[in-house]
């Protein structure tokens, strides 16, 4: 596929590709919902240049399901009702899907500051917290069961 110099990796996802599981909303790298990962890590998709991913391991919400199967995560934000709009969710499991994948057992605070570059305009961000938590087997503190 041929992109433009200027096109970012959102534009390329929810144009030619038809990913549109990726939310396009501040366009300016603010509000967290075109957070996918590049290489494993959270990125916001509309900051980076398409032609700069070319060659990256690109994962959107829509890769998460492996043989229909939710993600954990996924399936923790509909067992937590951790969704109301919807709007910011992708964000939101992509930035969590991220973390874990760095930090399996993190505690309340450090899933807190790994999603506060994605705004919620719904919810108080607790039910969220919550189904981050349950999939990393933890209630939020470091305990024996978790160390």
């Amino acid at each position: 596929m041929t992109v433009a110099g200027r096109d970012t990796l959102l534009d390329v996802l929810r144009g030619p590709l038809g990913l549109t599981g990726t939310k396009k909303g501040c366009d300016q790298g603010d509000c967290g919902a075109c957070t996918v990962l590049l290489d494993g890590r959270p990125v916001a998709s509309c900051l980076v240049l398409a032609a700069d991913a070319r060659g990256r391991e690109i994962t959107t919400v829509e890769g998460l399901a492996v043989n229909g199967c939710l993600h954990p995560v996924q399936q923790a934000f509909i067992r937590h009702f951790a969704t109301q709009c919807g709007f910011c969710t992708p964000g939101m499991i992509m930035a969590a899907v991220g973390l874990l994948g760095e930090n399996p057992h993190p505690t309340e605070d450090e899933v807190r500051a790994a999603l506060a570059g994605n705004l919620c305009r719904c919810t108080g961000y607790g039910a969220i917290v919550r189904a981050v938590l349950d999939v990393a087997g933890s209630s939020g503190e470091r305990g024996e069961a978790n160390a």
